[in-house]
């Protein structure tokens, strides 16, 4: 009998994802990963993931299935790997998606030799999206609710991962998830998804990053394209690509953010129209469908998570970053997001985090004209 390692965060995704693999014979083991105190993030107890109320849940579904459940302490990790990354991003001027660092150096790194450990051969968690065996590779798809799809935080899993990884529910809607849960008489049935990154689930990165660092981020100026001054800005941890709400200006048209420039500590504004273009690099490229990509492919690229796809040329640049070309101007492309390469059928092809973007763009050069 395989022994899977089901990591639990009290919720009813990865608690139906454990009473699947249950089913289909698998020998379970339910671990539950601490990332932080709650003091550490100035969380309240009852908003974070991390809470006993959700230790509690996670461990009541393991006893009701009948396995060993696990409580471990990644916050060493968790804080090295994620939260100071986090900071560094939002202190130079980017925007970052720590679930995708969560899932690639927590869940899929420490948790996995975790599970070597344990004697597991498998990953399970309550992520949508689906691995499969194609063309002789692993390959991850997403998952057939499109509308709970996951598959966006998950382009960093290697084939050595993708190997000993499942994701029961890839081929399940997020309503019979529930209705599972509901019929099996578990308590988190209807307990509400996060909406949040789990340390900041009040929306408040600003606040966050204040309490983490101790620091008093200092104002600056906040421009035009030109580089008219328009006012002054209170750190520019508190703006991202695209924001149009708490710029603090007064103004006869509504602005964005454009750019963000963190050697000269300002923000740049500008219209709507000024957010939009046709080209990225990403770097820290990690390909799934290849071992070595073609030097150019067509692709469908997605760079936020609730984003649909667009259309896009992309080229494999010889440093092994890469460059999308999109077939229409696409809007707030930001430093510090995912760009992901799905092909037509919905497999990931491979991702990477922006780090640059303008219609100048050349080959393996950074342009910092716009954000």
């Amino acid at each position: 009998m395989s022994k899977a390692l089901i990591a639990m965060s009290g919720g009813v995704d990865s608690s139906v994802a454990a009473y699947l693999m249950k089913e289909a014979g698998y020998d379970c083991v339910g671990v539950t990963m601490r990332l932080f105190t709650n003091d550490e993030a100035a969380v309240s107890r009852e908003k974070s993931c991390c809470s006993v109320e959700d230790t509690e849940y996670a461990r009541a579904v393991a006893f009701r299935l009948g396995f060993p459940y696990y409580v471990f302490d990644f916050s060493d990790d968790f804080r090295r790997k994620v939260i100071e990354p986090f900071i560094d991003a939002y202190e130079n001027g980017r925007t970052p998606n720590p679930c995708i660092d969560c899932n690639r150096y927590l869940k899929f790194e420490s948790l996995y030799r975790r599970a070597a450990e344990l004697g597991c051969d498998t990953i399970v968690t309550g992520h949508y999206a689906s691995v499969e065996k194609r063309d002789g590779r692993m390959a991850l798809r997403k998952a057939a609710d499109e509308t709970k799809d996951q598959s966006y935080v998950l382009y960093s899993l290697t084939q050595e991962q993708l190997r000993h990884t499942v994701f029961p529910l890839g081929k399940t809607r997020k309503t019979e998830t529930r209705e599972i849960a509901a019929s099996l008489g578990l308590l988190n049935a209807e307990k509400p998804d996060s909406q949040d990154i789990c340390f900041v689930p009040d929306g408040d990165y600003a606040g966050v990053l204040e309490h983490l660092t101790g620091k008093a981020y200092p104002a600056g100026e906040i421009v035009d394209k030109y580089g008219k001054v328009l006012g002054m800005h209170g750190g520019i941890i508190h703006y991202t690509m695209g924001q149009r709400k708490g710029i603090g200006l007064a103004m006869p048209a509504p602005v964005y953010v454009t750019d963000i420039i963190p050697e000269t500590n300002t923000i740049v504004v500008g219209a709507n129209e000024d957010l939009f273009t046709r080209t990225l690099i990403a770097e820290d490229f990690n390909w799934i469908a290849y071992d070595t990509p073609p030097e150019t492919l067509r692709a469908k690229a997605k760079i936020r998570y609730k984003q649909p796809e667009k259309d896009a040329e992309v080229f494999a640049l010889p440093d092994g970053r890469v460059k999308i070309v999109f077939d229409e101007p696409v809007r707030a492309v930001t430093k510090g997001q995912a760009a992901v390469l799905y092909d037509d059928e919905g497999y990931i092809l491979g991702g990477g985090t922006i780090c640059a973007k303008g219609e100048d763009a050349p080959y393996g050069e950074r342009d910092d004209e716009t954000e």
